[in-house]
C-alpha cells in the first residue's frame, strides 16, 4: 500500500533576484532559503522539500545565453535548427523538432522572453545533471536532503494551452510505476504510471507564473515513495522504438 500525501503545499521562492551567466545559482538560492530568525518561515528549504527551478535561470548561470536578433526570422530559424537533431514539421518560423536531449518541442526550446534584448536562451546541455548539481550544492549549502526538479514550458499534441513540464529532476522518482497495486475497487492496476516529475513541474507552475520573475518554487508534505532515484532522461523521455506517432 502506497503511503498517502497528508497534502500538498506549493509555496513561490521570493527574492531570488537576477541571475546573469558564470552565477552561482545554489548560493543565490542558498541566501534566500537558509536560516532565518524565524525558525518557522516557510521559505526555509528543509529536508524532504522539492524545489522546483525554472529552466531560465538554469541556462542563464550556465551560460546557455546566445546573441539573437529577434527581428531575424532567417536567424532564429537556423539557431533552432542548429539545436536540433530533427525537424518534425514545420509551419512558417514554427518548427516543432527533437532536441539532443530527445525532447520533442516547440523550437527547441529556445526561449525569447524574461532575456536581453538581443539574446535567447538555450536549454541546459543536460538537465538531468544540472539538477544533481543543484542538489548536491544545497546539502553542501544548507545540509538539506531535498529534491530538484528543472521545469520548462512545453506544449502538448492534441490540446491547447501551455503547461510546465520536468525537464531535469534529481533526488524523485520522475515516474511513479502503479502496476501491480490495487485501485479504489480492489481491482489491480496493470498500466498506469504516473509521470510525477511533470504533475509537480505544473504545481509549482501555478505559484511562479509567466510574468511575475518568480523562478522557483517549493513543493512541501510530499510522501517519501515520491522520493529517490530516477531522472527525465532516463525515466520521462519516450524512445523512438516506443513511439507510435515517429
Amino acid at each position: 500500500m502506497l503511503e498517502e500525501a497528508p497534502g500538498i503545499c506549493v509555496m513561490p521562492v521570493r527574492g531570488l533576484g537576477e541571475i546573469a551567466p558564470g552565477d552561482d545559482l545554489a548560493a543565490h538560492l542558498a541566501a534566500v532559503l537558509g536560516p532565518a530568525q524565524d525558525a518557522q518561515d516557510a521559505q526555509m528549504l528543509r529536508d524532504g522539500d522539492v524545489l522546483v527551478v525554472t529552466q531560465k535561470v538554469v541556462s542563464k548561470a550556465e551560460g546557455r545565453i546566445v546573441p539573437l536578433d529577434h527581428d531575424d526570422e532567417a536567424a532564429k530559424v537556423a539557431l533552432v535548427e542548429a539545436e536540433s537533431v530533427r525537424v518534425l514539421r514545420r509551419r512558417g518560423s514554427l518548427l516543432i523538432t527533437e532536441t539532443t536531449h530527445g525532447f520533442i518541442c516547440a523550437n527547441a526550446g529556445i526561449d525569447l522572453s524574461n532575456v536581453a534584448e538581443g539574446t535567447a536562451a538555450l536549454l541546459p546541455v543536460d538537465p538531468d545533471r544540472s539538477a544533481r548539481r543543484l542538489r548536491a550544492d544545497l546539502r553542501r549549502h544548507l545540509d538539506v536532503e531535498v529534491a530538484v526538479i528543472i521545469s520548462d514550458t512545453f506544449g502538448r499534441t492534441w490540446r491547447q494551452g501551455v503547461t510546465d513540464v520536468a525537464i531535469g529532476s534529481a533526488g524523485l522518482v520522475a515516474v511513479l510505476d502503479l502496476r501491480g497495486t490495487l485501485d479504489a475497487m480492489g481491482r489491480e492496476l496493470n498500466a498506469t504510471t504516473v509521470c510525477l516529475a511533470d504533475e509537480l513541474a505544473g504545481a509549482a507552475d501555478l505559484v511562479m507564473g509567466k510574468a511575475t520573475n518568480t523562478a522557483a518554487a517549493i513543493i512541501r508534505g510530499c510522501p517519501a515513495h515520491f522520493f529517490g532515484d530516477g531522472s527525465v532522461t532516463d525515466d520521462i523521455v519516450r524512445g523512438p522504438a516506443d513511439d507510435l506517432f515517429r
